[in-house]
C-alpha cells in the first residue's frame, strides 16, 4: 500500500484505483480494506489523524502521499 502511493507521490490516488492495483478488483461499495489499511499506515507513520502530515485523506477524491514530509520532519 505504502508503495502504491509513494510511486504516485504529489498525486491523489482514489479508493477505486488502490484497491484495483493492490486488490486486482473493482469497488463494490462494501470493501473496507483499502480504509483499513491507510488507517494502519496512519498509526505505523505516526500521522496524527488531525494533522495528516504523511498521507492525507483527500476527502471525496482519495489519497495523497506527501513526499517532502519527511525532509521538513529532519529539519
Amino acid at each position: 500500500m505504502l508503495w502504491e502511493l509513494a510511486t504516485h507521490d504529489g498525486q491523489i490516488m482514489a479508493h477505486e484505483a488502490l484497491l484495483r492495483n493492490l486488490r486486482g478488483m473493482s469497488y463494490d461499495g462494501l470493501d473496507r480494506s483499502i480504509y483499513v489499511a491507510i488507517s494502519h499506515l496512519h498509526r505505523k507513520l505516526h500521522d496524527n489523524a488531525l494533522e495528516q502530515f504523511r498521507i492525507k485523506t483527500v476527502r471525496h477524491k482519495g489519497y495523497l502521499f506527501v513526499p517532502n514530509a519527511w525532509v521538513t520532519m529532519q529539519q
